[in-house]
């Protein structure tokens, strides 16, 4: 576990807040708390990896798998004569995926 101080803070608000069930209070706090600490309030476009289905633990080869797959997935070119919305929604994607490899390289160098 990375992180705790969603669950300590959720505990006391939680009870401070519900004063007349103070206990009610602090395990709906402690609930909040847990979704803070977990991530859960994160969008999927804040973490480079999971644009590209992957975990903070993957090695340089699967970033790279991933990468070349999806962009061969969504890649603009590939749909040249499909719908334009169809056309737009892969150029946002191919975007999205660009920019996460781009991003995790950039992370990696450091």
């Amino acid at each position: 576990m990375k992180r705790w101080y969603g669950k300590l803070l959720g505990f006391f608000a939680g009870a401070a807040l519900l004063r007349g069930n103070p206990l009610l209070g602090a395990a709906l706090g402690l609930l909040i708390g847990h979704a803070f600490d977990s991530d859960w309030f994160k969008l999927a476009r804040d973490n480079p990896y999971s644009v590209l289905g992957l975990t903070s633990d993957a090695n340089d080869a699967e970033v790279d798998q991933a990468y070349r797959r999806l962009i061969s997935q969504y890649h603009p070119d590939r749909l040249a004569g499909a719908a334009r919305e169809l056309r737009e929604q892969a150029e946002t994607r191919a975007r999205e995926i660009n920019g996460a490899y781009d991003r995790i390289k950039a992370l990696r160098k450091r």
